[in-house]
């Protein structure tokens, strides 16, 4: 499949690479010139001026002027901007906002300034022409793209376009992309995921698709809808399907059943994007890790995992992090986000150049017991009781169980099995010594005889999407939380527990 686009990608790929490899090398003075420039733009603003950054002359005395916050500790400055006042967080006013649903503070509206739009689209792009220069594969260029995305339709709030990061992107799209571009964007302007879904699959039958990007889950139901009408596996509609882009969840537990839906295993590209900003993307085929985005006008700060509860945790910068560490990760943004927690905790894998995992959400872990479990223990213990048991998974949550009276206390495990195990009692056992291997805590409460072994709830075939069509957060860029440290989502799902 030779085209002329194909052609002409592959020098502008190199170029790019190159360009991002340099990058990766002076990633520490960088990160710097960086800070120095988001405070000399800063002093000019009300939050700088709030914040005393007339005073900040180097990495100690901001942080010592700007405290860690999240959403809610920025509001009162966004409120400002929503109602059109200039210059607040960032020069002017922002080009758009964001609009993302938060846990605590209901709808979020994170800006996206002049300054700012590029990293947003800049960084997918960057990884698409990393795999191109890394892979040499540059044919999928000239063949037809989809990435399951939110409407691209925006509201005005204060004046200033508003709407899902997705759909904002998605009027970014470069112009000799457009053409390759599906759905159309009447069809991307549908609001309902599955009346979205029914359209895209309508369209895309019969086109030759290239490559498909989206959040796994969602991918997961584009490909089960296209098997559904066609009775055919995904390669036989798409021969030349060669890629997938993904991100906003970890991608292991639902490569399995994604390759066997399609029929058999094609390249990925793994993204780390939010609304904040675009944050790191795979630059190596066969490596762990994602390369941190450390020239595009972000500042990044790391808090020790184990810190981030407290009222003054330690703060590092780039240059200060270790292997290994849990952190989360914190922001300074030319799209005027200061001190600002994402919620995400990541580790670093690699540190030349900086490459980091996205190890859960600091907000999604379960600790109702001391144990402090973390999402990227129960994934790694959860594949591996899988592997071993030649078991594959759907989807799953896990919630602690609180035993009233009599009774022991547990971990309760909600999964959708694609191929459940023959013994349960047996899997249950095994995924219980895996999560023992993974954190000492829970095995000192195990042995201790305060917990008992975790307990597994079986849900129905299509729990997880009738709880999420029942939330309102069916499609788009809405995923299931791994961890609650409540019972709030695992009441919800008894619902549906295969009885």
């Amino acid at each position: 499949m030779f085209n002329f686009k194909s052609l002409l990608a592959k020098p502008f790929a190199k170029m790019v690479y190159y360009k991002l490899q340099k990058e990766a090398k002076n990633a520490v003075k960088d990160q710097q010139n960086i800070l120095n420039q988001l405070v000399k733009t800063g002093k000019k603003t009300l939050f700088g001026k709030d914040h005393g950054f007339d005073q900040v002359s180097d990495y100690a005395s901001f942080k010592k002027a700007t405290p860690i916050r999240d959403y809610e500790g920025l509001k009162s400055y966004i409120e400002l901007v929503k109602k059109g006042t200039p210059n607040v967080l960032w020069k002017g006013l922002p080009i758009y906002f964001a609009k993302t649903s938060g846990t605590t503070s209901g709808v979020k509206y994170i800006p996206i300034t002049k300054d700012s739009i590029s990293n947003h689209i800049n960084g997918a792009r960057n990884a698409i022409l990393t795999y191109m220069a890394t892979s040499g594969n540059t044919n999928f260029a000239g063949g037809r793209m989809i990435f399951l995305s939110g409407s691209p339709e925006l509201e005005r709030i204060g004046g200033i376009a508003t709407g899902r990061l997705s759909g904002i992107v998605n009027h970014h799209i470069p112009a000799y992309l457009r053409k390759n571009q599906l759905p159309s964007f009447e069809t991307n302007c549908i609001e309902a995921w599955e009346d979205k879904l029914e359209k895209v699959v309508e369209e895309t039958l019969g086109k030759d698709m290239t490559l498909i990007g989206g959040i796994p889950p969602w991918m997961q139901m584009y490909f089960d809808s296209l098997v559904a009408k066609t009775g055919k596996p995904v390669k036989d509609l798409f021969p030349n399907l060669q890629v997938l882009v993904q991100g906003g969840v970890n991608f292991e537990p639902y490569k399995t059943k994604l390759f066997e839906t399609i029929g058999k295993e094609i390249d990925t590209i793994e993204l780390f994007p939010a609304s904040e900003g675009f944050f790191a993307f795979q630059d190596r085929r066969n490596e762990s890790g994602l390369l941190l985005n450390t020239n595009a006008g972000i500042f990044y700060e790391f808090i020790p995992l184990t810190e981030v509860h407290n009222e003054n945790p330690t703060r590092l910068c780039l240059a200060e992090v270790k292997l290994g560490e849990q952190y989360a990760l914190i922001i300074n943004s030319n799209a005027g986000l200061w001190g600002y927690s994402i919620g995400d905790t990541v580790k670093f894998v690699s540190i030349d150049p900086y490459r980091i995992i996205v190890s859960g959400r600091v907000k999604h872990f379960i600790s109702a017991f001391g144990e402090h479990v973390i999402g990227e223990e129960v994934e790694q213990a959860l594949l591996q009781t899988c592997a071993a048991q030649n078991v594959s998974v759907v989807e799953f949550t896990v919630a602690p169980f609180i035993a009233q009276g009599a009774g022991k206390s547990y971990h309760e495990w909600f999964i959708e099995f694609e191929k459940a195990p023959a013994n349960m009692e047996i899997f249950s056992q095994k995924l219980n010594a895996a999560m023992c291997e993974k954190n000492v805590y829970y095995k000192d409460l195990i042995d201790g005889n305060i917990l008992v072994p975790l307990e597994i709830s079986a849900l129905q075939k299509n729990g997880f999407i009738n709880y999420m069509r029942e939330q309102g957060k069916l499609g788009g860029q809405n995923k299931v939380p791994r961890l609650s440290n409540d019972r709030k989502i695992a009441d919800a799902l008894t619902h549906y527990i295969n009885k």
